[in-house]
């Protein structure tokens, strides 16, 4: 692998953010480390960039090494020197071209924070703008904005955090037996802007929705409640702009009652079926459906977008994510490799959409 220091002049500096004050951090850690691993260093002349569970920004130490001497740690720790962004990235521009590949997942990192950061900075990044960024993030904004569309939904229903306050216990669990009699008979509980399934439970009777409730609402201030669906988890994957493409379906089969987040990330016990066995007219179906999805969003670049797969309504989208996981058994680079899209060449596509968008919204603005 090329030593960082080694001679610059015909490689972009590609500038990986990390880690995040989210309780994504140690996800966003991993992603960082197995994507460091994959870029073509004889193209990207990469600056890695962390972020501490306190906000503090600093020239990533251990990634700086890892990627000097290939010698890859599991996850990397974002702490080093204090880094400033905005006179960081202007340094950084001044010397050539500059593309950001924020990794951060959940939020502040995948709901428009950093891409606004991003904007101020005029530098080009990887991934949605401000507004698709939110707008994805916000499960019940999302289901808003594709229901506008007259997309197919599992049902839901929002809830802010001060409406789980009732003044007596009668009036509490006549709420909470109203959400099972519209939604149930089970639901599922999730904060409104979180994702890897943090904070998002099963409940099929009002004392576990309570607690599901309260601990979603320990995450978030808004929560979405939603059928529980019995059906398939399919997802799909998504890259470009305002034409994206789309991959064939993957499956997932959850080691648990759900795909939480230690089947996710810790017990690796959930089975990712690529081709699963879907008829072609449906698996178009799942395709269409994502670049609708997509496109009514306002994403860019890319996105992972799930369903779930009922044998009466057919494909139902569920979620959203515009910065999906990089690990190895993420579904997202899964999905690409299996049409032929390496690992490498995928960053390599992800910086040149994240070029042309910048390129086109600099030649159209004021």
């Amino acid at each position: 692998m090329s030593d960082m220091a080694s001679d610059p002049t015909n490689r972009e500096t590609l500038v990986l953010i990390f880690g995040g004050r989210s309780p994504e951090h140690q996800i966003s850690c991993l992603s960082a480390r197995h994507l460091l691993a994959a870029i073509d260093s004889d193209r990207f002349n990469v600056f890695p960039v962390g972020i501490d569970k306190t906000g503090t920004w600093s020239i990533s130490e251990s990634a700086s090494i890892a990627y000097k001497t290939g010698d890859f740690p599991e996850t990397l720790d974002p702490a080093g020197p204090l880094w400033e962004p905005l006179d960081g990235l202007a340094e950084l521009s001044s010397k050539g071209p500059v593309v950001v590949f924020p990794l951060l997942h959940g939020p502040m990192g995948e709901d428009g924070t950093i891409q606004g950061l991003l904007e101020m900075a005029n530098v080009p990044y990887v991934g949605s703008g401000v507004l698709g960024s939110a707008l994805a993030m916000d499960k019940i904004a999302t289901k808003e904005m594709l229901a506008h569309h007259d997309l197919p939904l599992v049902r839901y229903k929002g809830i802010h955090r001060s409406e789980i306050v009732k003044p007596n216990r009668k009036a509490k669990t006549e709420a909470l037996e109203s959400l099972l009699s519209d939604l149930g008979p089970a639901v599922f509980v999730k904060p409104a802007n979180m994702g890897s399934s943090i904070g998002v439970t099963r409940a099929a009777d009002p004392k576990t929705l309570e607690d599901s409730l309260e601990l979603a609402a320990s995450y978030d201030e808004w929560i979405v409640v939603e059928e529980a669906v019995i059906g398939r988890e399919i997802e799909v994957a998504v890259l470009g702009n305002r034409v994206p493409q789309v991959t064939g379906p993957g499956e997932i089969l959850p080691g648990d009652t759900f795909y939480d987040y230690l089947d996710k990330y810790e017990q690796d016990s959930a089975q990712l079926i690529l081709d699963p066995q879907i008829e072609t007219e449906i698996l178009v179906q799942f395709q269409d459906l994502a670049a609708k999805a997509f496109v009514a969003l306002r994403c860019s670049g890319m996105a992972r977008v799930d369903f779930f797969l009922e044998e009466e309504r057919g494909p139902l989208l569920n979620e959203v994510n515009t910065i999906p996981g990089f690990t190895p058994i993420s579904m997202y680079p899964k999905l690409w490799k299996n049409v032929g899209l390496s690992y490498t060449s995928l960053i390599d596509c992800l910086v040149e959409l994240a070029t042309e968008r910048y390129e086109e919204r600099q030649a159209n603005s004021p």
